[in-house]
């Protein structure tokens, strides 16, 4: 890559405040320091359904060369609680398209269509080499046969242009409730992080192939941190990094990063206060996209303001 420029994009919420559960953007240079566009507002708004959405995830697609964010149809602020959230909840994912990162199509949704499932939570996708499609999945609450109580359980489909989907399938299930997994795939292995609910912890799993078994990885750091949910990961290019970053939804204080040497040794490392800045506004649940250039150019000219490569504290 040389010297050249690149940057990164943060999709995330910010929270259950009145305009919290939109989609909001945020600008880096190093994946570390963040600088909160359009002036700290939403930069897309749903205005259908529940009429507020969490946990946006953007991807840039191998097979079509566009971008589509999907999000959850959810809207806590609207005061009916997290039961019923769950249990007889929104069970539609949002979809918006661009071809620039700036001008984005009008909405539609899939239906995931899980029998009985009362939600449908943290969408995300990663392409399938071996399926040449995208592998979307989700947490959905449900009740099987000989279950005493309803689980959250993590159900996929496949698409290659995120309209037309397959029918669901059940894709991980844990003795104990599971949700907001984010996969990523380096030097042909696929990492897993998932929510384990029940401890609060995030767990970190790795396979060879998206349709195999996956196995558990040690990961100290992560083994030591409870209270947080929404893993993002991205590669830091420059530096042959990766960073994880986690939601501290228990604490209220929005995403710390961790910073690993390489996914195969899940060495992470917490980063120190002093090497990262996450901007004015609290992030929720998100996702990363690593830019090119003219797209760190665009989407600064647009909703960012000139003044720094590095967001700084007001």
């Amino acid at each position: 890559m040389g010297n050249r420029k690149r940057g990164y994009l943060f999709v995330h919420f910010t929270g259950e405040s009145p305009e919290g559960e939109q989609v909001y953007f945020a600008l880096s240079r190093d994946g570390l320091h963040w600088q909160d566009l359009n002036e700290q507002n939403p930069v897309i708004r749903w205005e259908d359904g529940e009429k507020g959405v969490r946990d946006p995830f953007i991807v840039r697609s191998v097979i079509d060369g566009k971008f589509y964010i999907i999000a959850t149809d959810l809207r806590i602020a609207n005061g009916k609680g997290w039961t019923a959230a769950q249990m007889e909840g929104s069970t539609k994912i949002v979809i918006w398209c661009s071809k620039d990162l700036v001008h984005w199509s009008e909405p539609w949704t899939f239906e995931t269509g899980v029998p009985g499932a009362g939600c449908a939570w943290a969408p995300e996708a990663v392409y399938d080499p071996e399926k040449e499609a995208y592998l979307v999945f989700w947490a959905s609450m449900t009740k099987e046969a000989g279950d005493t109580a309803h689980k959250q359980r993590i159900y996929s489909s496949y698409t290659r242009d995120f309209k037309v989907f397959t029918s669901p399938e059940k894709y991980i299930e844990r003795e104990h409730h599971v949700i907001d997994t984010t996969i990523v795939e380096e030097n042909g292995v696929f990492y897993r992080f998932s929510k384990d609910e029940t401890t609060k912890k995030v767990r970190m799993d790795r396979g060879t192939s998206l349709q195999g078994e996956f196995t558990e990885m040690e990961a100290e750091a992560l083994s030591a941190l409870t209270g947080v949910e929404g893993p993002a990961a991205f590669p830091m290019e420059e530096e042959g990094k990766w960073c994880l970053m986690v939601d501290q939804f228990a604490e209220g204080l929005g995403y710390l990063p961790l910073i690993c040497t390489s996914l195969e040794k899940g060495d992470f490392k917490v980063a120190e206060p002093g090497d990262c800045h996450m901007g004015n506004v609290c992030k929720r649940h998100g996702s990363v996209l690593v830019l090119e250039e003219d797209e760190y150019e665009r989407l600064h000219t647009c909703f960012g303001n000139r003044v720094s490569d590095r967001a700084v504290t007001e």
